[in-house]
């Protein structure tokens, strides 16, 4: 699988949130005692600093403040706010929960086994200079920093570059995950966006996809709505997923009570400009003798130009010759087009449907940073697994093989 640095600046321009003309010019490089590490057991007296960055559409909405909010609610993982200060200033932010996996306390991202792209949240003005300081010093200074509260940090789902800002993580310890995340920029129209992909192969498979459904009676497509009629998409999504998991002999990783709660508490997440939310659901609902059927359902969230797939499923009991789930993935792209999107993701994961729609790959590195000798032997065993993955990912025959074992196990 080749990897391409995604340049999605090149399209449109991110806006900033560091636009003051007022504030002093960062510096180009930063002393060792300069920096300052301070760790929070709570999110709010950081709230009005962790604002002001998660303003900069290029740090993931993942980190932002309402969405971490939510999974803390739900999980209540004690949690271990990493913040670094030059002088007065916040630099960065580092959302930290301690998760108990085998017996090992580990500083992960909030809510990581739940996101597609982790960036921190870094001040535009000091990336640079952070860059500068140098991989092994910020490494001791975490290590400094959250001894004592976790055996291992593992922040996973890391790319070292992302819409041309390189990531000072990419310094410190890693190993590249063996997921990437796909994108599909957002052009102009819907047909300069198909030129991307295999616009005649796409644009005839809709005409079928379309004409299938007509002949059941029709479709609607529902993109949003109310807040009742959101929650309760998502708690079809929850039905239909778990019936797809069994189905196929998967365990169902949105199944406890605490994924379902911050998923809804999710929804609620919206800014007043409308820029950005949390969680919006989709859906491509039947009409005639089987109105009301949802036959494909899809959770997308947006920061700004940038719009992620976070879950889908289908429904394959009436209209499965009808590709619901791809026919639902062109009503969402075609109906994105003129709302100041530049980049659709469908997130992490190597999969079919990712790769027909998505002309762009980036890579995603996890961050391994053992803090005492329990912790050390959990991150020579992620390495080790994480690497085993990627070579069996690079095969398909191997991959193929491998997902059927799954199936079989149910793991």
């Amino acid at each position: 699988m080749q990897t391409q640095t995604l340049h999605v600046a090149d399209i449109t321009r991110p806006e900033l949130a560091d636009t003051d003309a007022t504030v002093s010019p960062p510096p180009r490089s930063i002393a060792a005692g300069d920096l300052d590490i301070v760790v929070s057991a709570t999110m709010e007296p950081l709230e009005a600093a962790w604002r002001q960055l998660e303003g900069d559409d290029l740090n993931s909405l993942h980190q932002g403040y309402d969405w971490c909010l939510s999974w803390a609610n739900a999980y209540k993982n004690p949690l271990a706010i990493v913040q670094g200060k030059l002088g007065a200033e916040t630099a960065f932010i580092l959302p930290i929960e301690i998760v108990r996996q085998r017996g090992v306390r580990v500083a992960k991202f909030i809510g990581a086994d739940h996101s597609n792209i982790n960036t921190g949240l870094f001040s535009g003005r000091f990336s640079e200079a952070l860059l500068g300081l140098g991989g092994k010093h910020l490494t001791e200074r975490l290590r400094d920093a959250l001894r004592g509260k976790a055996d291992l940090i593992l922040l996973q789902n890391i790319p070292l570059e992302w819409r041309r800002r390189v990531s000072p993580l990419g310094a410190l310890p890693m190993v590249q995950n063996q997921n990437h995340a796909y994108q599909l920029p957002l052009l102009d129209n819907m047909e300069m966006t198909l030129k991307q992909v295999n616009a005649k192969s796409r644009r005839k498979k809709f005409r079928v996809q379309s004409k299938r459904l007509e002949a059941l009676g029709g479709f609607d497509y529902v993109a949003g709505g109310t807040s009742d009629e959101q929650h309760h998409l998502l708690d079809r999504f929850f039905q239909q997923k778990g019936e797809r998991f069994k189905a196929m002999g998967l365990p169902d990783v949105f199944a406890n009570q605490e994924t379902k709660a911050f998923l809804h508490g999710a929804i609620d997440i919206r800014s007043g400009d409308g820029r950005s939310f949390g969680l919006q659901m989709h859906a491509i609902r039947l009409k005639g003798e089987h109105d009301g059927h949802i036959a494909a359902l899809s959770g997308i969230s947006r920061k700004g130009d940038h719009v992620i797939c976070q879950f889908s499923s289908i429904d394959e009991s009436i209209a499965a010759d009808a590709s619901p789930g791809e026919f639902l993935f062109w009503q969402m792209i075609a109906g994105l087009h003129g709302k100041g999107i530049a980049l659709f993701d469908f997130g992490l994961g190597d999969q079919g449907y990712k790769r027909s729609w998505a002309p762009e790959d980036t890579a995603h590195y996890d961050v391994v940073i053992p803090l005492s000798a329990r912790g050390t032997i959990a991150g020579l065993i992620h390495r080790a697994i994480t690497r085993g993955k990627a070579f069996v990912k690079s095969r398909q025959g191997l991959y193929r093989h491998a997902q059927r074992m799954r199936r079989v196990v149910g793991v």
